[in-house]
């Protein structure tokens, strides 16, 4: 069953389309990827279907009800985290999430924000200002006051970006426990890493989806392959393999090459290399990650 479903949708600011003509459905229960770089559109999608921004074309429906039609009815079944914390800095944690409350309507909230600074591991931070908190520590702030009216969709927009390591596994083990108990998750990302974790993802750029489907199924799709190359001197070897058009990534150490005749292609490249006197120390053909099937996408 859709809980979310978008048909048609546009968006222009002037003369640029932000986003041109996308359509995709959102099952209940499910963690929604909508991934792409910055610019790409993820973030207006995310604010039409908040009901924050109106669209130019087509249309928005979230519980079978049109966003423009029934706002504020479907605001209050939704928890949305911004891009920015947008907090109060000089409240505390334990006012704060009392403030969104009151926004809500909750009335019997403590008991509510117990439970949520324990499942935040905010607790011994309650009387902490929201100013005086790590990065980590906002995010999960931010995301306690979204969940505050126990809302049926929780809208993120790229949750973890400047988030360090550690609380942005944390985070994640927090949205791991959100789906069990049945929330639907819509989240933008610009880490291709974190859309493996969601059950179906968008690929955007541009304004338009590019992709669609399980991240799996999303992969298996383009048919690529990638050659990955551990060869010295590294940067020689790039500068030969641009210069006769492969489609070349590096990594570290490692150069990747993405290609649909992986063992036809690599006995190619590995007499370039001979030619050009490069030391190749490893190489394997290996299946694509998703970011290189992003890359793949957009230059194909």
């Amino acid at each position: 069953m859709s809980i979310i479903s978008i048909n048609n949708l546009s968006k222009n600011f002037g003369e640029i389309e932000a986003v041109r003509d996308i359509s995709f459905d959102i099952k209940e229960g499910e963690m929604f990827g909508f991934v792409g770089p910055d610019g790409a559109g993820k973030t207006t999608t995310l604010r039409i279907m908040c009901g924050l921004l109106n669209p130019d074309g087509g249309t928005v429906s979230l519980f079978n009800k049109n966003i423009t039609e029934a706002r504020k009815e479907i605001q209050s079944q939704i928890g949305y985290l911004s891009q920015k914390f947008s907090l109060y800095g000089d409240l505390s944690v334990d006012e704060n999430i009392e403030f969104f409350a009151e926004i809500h309507t909750v009335k019997d909230y403590k008991k509510r924000r117990n439970e949520l600074l324990d499942f935040t591991k905010l607790k011994p931070f309650r009387d902490r200002l929201a100013d005086k908190l790590s990065g980590g520590m906002k995010q999960k702030l931010a995301l306690a006051c979204s969940l505050i009216h126990q809302p049926k969709i929780l809208f993120l927009d790229e949750p973890t970006t400047g988030v360090d390591p550690v609380s942005r596994r944390d985070f994640w083990k927090i949205l791991s426990n959100l789906l069990k108990e049945g929330i639907t998750i819509f989240m933008t990302t610009p880490y291709l890493d974190e859309a493996e974790r969601c059950n179906r993802i968008a690929l955007m750029n541009n304004g338009k989806i590019i992709a669609l489907d399980t991240p799996a199924k999303v992969k298996e799709s383009t048919g690529i392959k990638v050659i990955e190359l551990v060869v010295s001197p590294l940067q020689k070897a790039i500068k030969i393999l641009n210069e006769n058009n492969w489609q070349v990534q590096s990594f570290g150490d490692r150069i990747q090459i993405i290609t649909q005749s992986p063992e036809e292609d690599l006995e190619k490249i590995l007499e370039q290399l001979r030619q050009n006197n490069l030391e190749l120390i490893d190489n394997r053909i290996i299946s694509p990650s998703l970011e290189n099937v992003f890359i793949h996408l957009i230059k194909k």
